[in-house]
């Protein structure tokens, strides 16, 4: 087994270091972003209409998706740990509880997808649009569970320094997908025109075969398969079964309230108007591909994070934290300024500024995206700091930061903003700016105080 004792040594050998793990993280990330953004521009092709029910759905998903990943991203650090420690029998032992643990994840939120129709009226959405939504989950809710066993095994084989694997898989799944929604939900070559369910099954297809060639390799490859995951995957552990609970509940809550935040501004966004939402849906699209940058960046730190403490080198962690966060500063600095210069551009790969049923939505997207070009910054350094105090296994306080910052001052000022001192969309988009800007601020304000080699 590889021996992670050249951790943190210097700066020098650090940061090539972290950028190696970190680039393929940033590819399969921005890849799997690439799925969600296919389907957003087909749906886009369909209609604003569409459009606006297909963002319903997606905000319905998203949240319940990325608190399973946040929940289950605490395999990636006690499997760091564990390497640096040189338990190896611990590995084993959490990629198969993390299997279970997105069982326990997986079902009850199946069921609340099932019913999401009704969550949809009784917060006042339009009634076709909740029509629509909940036909697209109520297939979509299939390919949950199995998108979620691949978020157990790609922990895994990144914690190993494989993370080339899961971007090969992603990046084919991008072509996949584009081919089931041009066949499916326009009905080509003498397919039925499905529209947005044609969307859900082609989602399902991708999660199902994204999860069965990810086990495929971990089950060829001659490093990973003596862990054999697969072996006698039925048996309890249930202090390590709780031990990820008791970690990734807290990294799920912080990753809720931020998804969350995010999620229920398109359902503010909603009570404004339809072109309102359809323009907030593409500014959202676009936040949410410029993020997968800094997340790479922090799913590495976290992982390099996890191999310094587990092998008892605070120092090094304390190196590897800081270098991680600069990173993070300048690459949303650098996002900041394209997302400013592009705008026109960039909208324009979803609406046709021409058509007459666009306009409107077109120049509201841009002034959307200019909101997410401002809060770059904070939103990368919240994302890398975020990682950094994952790989000592601090999730509590930070999940209380997130509470605060994406709740307490994001989605309240929003509120404020939008509809009371009637700034509308751009009162929600200051809003979620706020809640970044705090979150950012007292997260980096923690890592200073828990982890400073003084």
């Amino acid at each position: 087994m590889q021996v992670y004792g050249d951790v943190g040594r210097d700066w020098r050998s650090e940061v090539p270091a972290t950028l190696r793990l970190a680039t393929p993280l940033v590819v399969t990330n921005l890849a799997q972003m690439a799925l969600g953004t296919t389907d957003v521009l087909m749906m886009g092709w369909l209609g604003a209409e569409k459009l606006a029910a297909g963002a319903l759905a997606a905000n319905m998903i998203f949240p319940l998706h990325y608190f399973g990943l946040g929940v289950l991203g605490a395999a990636a650090p006690i499997i760091s740990q564990a390497l640096g420690a040189r338990a190896f029998r611990q590995v084993r032992r959490t990629v198969r509880q993390g299997f279970w643990v997105a069982i326990a994840l997986g079902l009850p939120a199946s069921v609340a997808l099932w019913f999401s129709g009704d969550f949809l009226r009784l917060i006042g959405q339009v009634e076709q649009s909740a029509v629509w939504a909940q036909e697209y989950l109520r297939i979509a809710l299939w390919g949950f569970l199995p998108g979620l066993w691949y978020v157990v095994l790609r922990s895994f084989t990144v914690s190993h320094s494989r993370p080339r694997s899961a971007m090969v898989i992603t990046c084919l799944a991008i072509a996949v997908n584009a081919v089931a929604n041009y066949l499916l939900m326009f009905g080509h070559f003498g397919l039925p025109r499905l529209e947005l369910r044609g969307a859900a099954i082609a989602t399902v297809l991708v999660e199902v075969l994204m999860f069965g060639a990810l086990l495929a390799f971990v089950l060829w490859d001659r490093r990973l398969r003596r862990y054999r995951i697969l072996g006698r995957w039925w048996r309890t552990d249930w202090p390590l079964f709780h031990e990820i609970l008791r970690l990734g509940l807290p990294i799920g809550l912080s990753v809720l309230a931020e998804a969350g935040m995010f999620a229920i501004s398109i359902f503010l966004m909603g009570w404004i108007g339809t072109v309102q939402v359809a323009a907030h849906a593409i500014a959202m699209q676009c936040a949410g591909i410029a993020f997968m940058i800094p997340l790479g960046l922090s799913s590495a730190a976290s992982i390099r994070v996890g191999y310094a403490i587990g092998a008892g080198r605070p120092a090094a962690a304390w190196l590897i934290g800081r270098l991680a966060i600069a990173l993070g500063l300048l690459i949303g600095l650098v996002l900041a300024v394209v997302l400013w210069l592009a705008d026109r551009a960039i909208v324009g790969l979803f609406l046709d500024p021409t058509a007459p049923g666009d306009i409107q939505a077109f120049g509201l997207a841009v002034g959307f995206l200019h909101f997410v070009a401002l809060f770059q910054i904070a939103d990368a350094a919240q994302g890398v700091t975020a990682g950094v105090l994952r790989g000592y296994k601090d999730t509590r306080v930070p999940m209380l930061i997130a509470l605060l910052g994406y709740w307490g001052v994001g989605t309240g000022a929003a509120l404020l903003l939008a509809f009371p001192l009637g700034l509308a969309g751009a009162g929600i988009w200051t809003g979620l700016a706020l809640g970044l800007l705090c979150a950012a601020g007292l997260l980096m304000l923690r890592f200073y105080r828990l982890a400073a080699v003084r």
